[in-house]
């Protein structure tokens, strides 16, 4: 499902809907990278050009070859940004206007330089140092090499005494959208989601706001740990909303941990291991992103959207956090998963083609000049 009708209709709404997302707010944390984002050396020709290893495969062959003996492997820096998945998150939705604040790990006592400019967009608090990562792209994909040995000081005791418990509860209890992002490399990320079922969730009033959760390739976690951290995510449905993200791989992993039938690795087979896994799960919505296209689930019945294509992105390290930070916004606006599952794969399209962050403009934009569209599909759209 992308057809010109629902992009227009989806383009009209973001460009209605400025004054409506200037009000909205979101709490998300809890991590913090500074991301290098590089490319690995195939052949260099000079000091200034060098050929690139164009794909995961060949940079798998130089490393297997040295296997036994030793080689060297030359990282070119292509760009130094703000990183981890909460920042990558919480900086799209600030771009869309929405009133962000930000937990997590951005420097201390001082903020990192990396995150100044987020800052002025997003109201940031940070707790301890961030991590680092090496983003090795390819033609095919992306190798995050990380060192994350600062997120461990990420707790519920340093949060309640470097940001405030008071501090925390108000935010938990009243931002319309929560977001708790990249489980995998916050070693105590499960206790934190355990103490605020037990200490703050009991206490919560009013209408059920929108809760979002991301385990960022959780495939170097036990089963143990995984099972944990679904039980827990599964208790938070009710008090929120929740939407589960998960890319291809990701979901692949859920469905073997939770012992589901995970051969069928086509399209068809994906969206049916979806449904299951939202159904075992009890969540309101599971969403599932491979790089093509996107669906989400909601009792029971699948949604597809297929996605903007672009033969040679700009980049990829941030492309599925800002698929997510669109589809967010879609559902905070009152879209259904049609249209969220749109606004995130144009968030994304437009992020892997500049680099940059859209605003609700550049989404409709984009809606309106569809990449691979006919002149005659997109004559009537309008941004």
């Amino acid at each position: 499902m992308n057809i010109p009708e629902l992009r227009e209709q989806s383009a009209q709404k973001l460009l209605a809907a400025a004054e409506q997302s200037r009000q909205l707010t979101a709490f998300i944390g809890l991590d913090g990278f500074v991301d290098d984002i590089v490319h690995a050396v195939d052949k260099r020709e000079n000091a200034e050009s060098f050929e690139r290893l164009p794909t995961i495969a060949a940079f798998a062959g130089r490393i297997a070859a040295a296997a036994g003996k030793s080689t060297n492997i030359e990282f070119v820096n292509q760009r130094t940004k703000l990183g981890g998945n909460g920042p990558i998150l919480a900086n799209a939705l600030a771009q869309f206007g929405v009133q962000v604040t930000y937990l997590g790990a951005l420097g201390f006592p001082n903020l990192h330089p990396v995150f100044s400019d987020f800052a002025t967009r997003a109201t940031v608090h940070s707790i301890t140092e961030p991590g680092h990562t090496d983003a090795v792209e390819f033609e095919d994909g992306k190798v995050m090499l990380t060192k994350s040995a600062h997120l461990k000081e990420i707790t519920w005791a340093n949060v309640q005494a470097r940001f405030g418990r008071a501090e925390f509860a108000a935010k938990f209890n009243s931002a319309q959208l929560v977001g708790f992002v990249n489980w995998t490399m916050i070693p105590y990320m499960t206790d934190l989601w355990a103490a605020l079922q037990t200490e703050l969730c009991p206490a919560l009033s009013g209408a059920r706001r929108t809760m979002f959760f991301d385990l960022a390739d959780p495939e170097k976690r036990p089963h143990s740990d995984i099972l944990r951290a679904l039980e827990l995510i599964n208790g938070f449905e009710k008090y929120f909303f929740i939407i589960f993200g998960l890319n291809e791989k990701e979901a692949f992993e859920i469905g073997d941990v939770l012992g589901l039938n995970t051969t069928n690795r086509s399209a068809d087979g994906l969206a049916t291991l979806a449904q299951q896994i939202q159904q075992r799960l009890k969540i309101a919505t599971l969403v599932v992103h491979p790089v093509s296209y996107a669906l989400a689930v909601s009792n029971g019945a699948v949604v597809r959207v297929e996605g903007p294509r672009v033969a040679k992105p700009l980049i990829t390290t941030g492309a599925g956090d800002h698929f997510n930070a669109g589809f967010c916004l879609g559902k905070l606006l009152g879209g259904d998963n049609a249209m969220s599952l749109l606004c995130g794969v144009t968030t994304s399209g437009f992020y892997v083609r500049t680099a940059q962050s859209p605003t609700l403009a550049d989404l409709a934009g984009m809606l309106c000049k569809w990449p691979g569209a006919s002149k005659a599909a997109t004559a009537n759209l309008k941004p």
